[in-house]
């Protein structure tokens, strides 16, 4: 296996590593002391996502592009339309 090693761990345990991955054995990522991320919240309330048809994200490839439009949008439909006089 090339790019493969193998590193055995206490208790039988046997994990593969990929040489040209960055994350080494020495980084110790234990998901038991993770904390809530505090911010979640707060980031939830200020973002709404919606999905999109697979014909509309076709012409719409960023979030950026999406907002632009309907920003142009919304301010074409509040425009003030000229009444026009009855006949």
């Amino acid at each position: 296996m090339q790019g493969k090693l193998r590193l055995k761990r206490a208790e039988g345990m046997q994990i593969e590593l990929d040489e040209n991955d960055d994350l080494l054995p020495e980084y110790d990522l234990d998901f038991a002391k993770s904390k809530p991320n505090r911010f979640a919240a707060a980031y939830n309330r200020m973002v709404v996502r919606v999905g999109l048809a697979p014909d509309v994200a076709e012409e719409f490839p960023t979030e950026q592009s999406v907002n632009e439009a309907l920003r142009d949008y919304i301010r074409i439909t509040r425009q003030e339309k000229p009444e026009i006089p009855a006949r």
